[in-house]
């Protein structure tokens, strides 16, 4: 199974060296010196690592063969995608690969079903589960513990306790029809009470 694990960024210095946006929680084991990945685009690949640092926070490689800045900047915007076993699993048994979370059932602690997970959208802050509704419609769902009680992968689903108004529609249906109600007061009709 081939999964991104990083996107090369802007060059950085002249030596050849790229930043890197790591999309994996096992930087260390997939982006480290040695290590042969795939691209997309393919043509641009494939790429082995040379040499990996982190400066000012951020992480550098430096690919063979690559030793200017415009091979480097000729990289950018590159996905970088490794070959991970499908049943190989995280180190941490509370962390999961994208792979095993897609398509499990979102439901309720009391067993309402939720969805489906069919995306997980990586953000700075944290991850997101995108959740297709019965209905078609999309809820995305904060992948934080609070949130997010129980992953069971035997079972093939993810138990949630969503606080109030991020899945429940009926919330969002009573404020619009309030705002709909005051429209007309905030059209120019005068406020009643004391003028």
């Amino acid at each position: 199974m081939q999964l991104v694990v990083a996107r090369i960024g802007r060059a950085h210095g002249i030596k050849g060296e790229v930043t890197v946006e790591v999309r994996t929680d096992e930087p260390e084991l997939r982006l480290g010196p040695g290590a042969v990945l795939a691209t997309e685009p393919a043509e641009t690949g494939p790429l082995t690592i040379e040499t990996g640092r982190v400066h000012s926070g951020r992480l550098l490689l430096r690919f063979e063969g690559v030793r200017d800045r415009t091979g480097a900047e000729a990289l950018r915007n590159t996905l970088l995608i490794a070959d991970v076993d499908p049943e190989e699993l995280p180190e941490d048994e509370d962390e999961f690969y994208d792979h095993q979370l897609i398509d499990l059932d979102v439901v309720l602690t009391d067993g309402t079903g939720i969805g489906r997970i069919t995306e997980i959208s990586h953000l700075p802050s944290q991850d997101l589960f995108i959740v297709e509704r019965p209905d078609g419609s999309e809820v995305m769902i904060p992948f934080v513990e609070e949130i997010v009680t129980e992953i069971d992968l035997e079972e093939q689903r993810a138990v949630i306790t969503p606080p109030p108004g991020l899945i429940d529609e009926s919330e969002a249906v009573v404020a619009s029809s309030r705002d709909e109600e005051e429209a007309p007061g905030s059209a120019g009709e005068a406020p009643k009470g004391d003028a």
